[in-house]
């Protein structure tokens, strides 16, 4: 797996600086939305051409360093 970085951009005036894929205007969120509400890699690629499996992983990958900061984080 490539670096989740490669994938997933954060830019301030496009979808109010929420994580998107590739500069697209696809959000890690909308992608994690999909897998949650059971959508397949496979179902995904086919509904969104622009992504590719690599970009799936690296929304899935840019969330788990996201809890994974969370949690290591001090309660206060």
């Amino acid at each position: 797996m490539t670096d989740y970085r490669e994938h997933i951009t954060i830019e301030p005036g496009k979808r109010a600086g929420k994580p998107c894929v590739r500069s697209m205007r696809i959000t890690v969120y909308d992608v994690l939305d999909w897998l949650a509400s059971g959508m397949s890699e496979a179902e995904i690629l086919e509904d969104y051409p622009e992504l590719t499996r690599e970009d799936i992983r690296a929304c899935l990958a840019f969330a788990a360093n996201r809890e994974h900061q969370l949690s290591t984080i001090p309660p206060v």
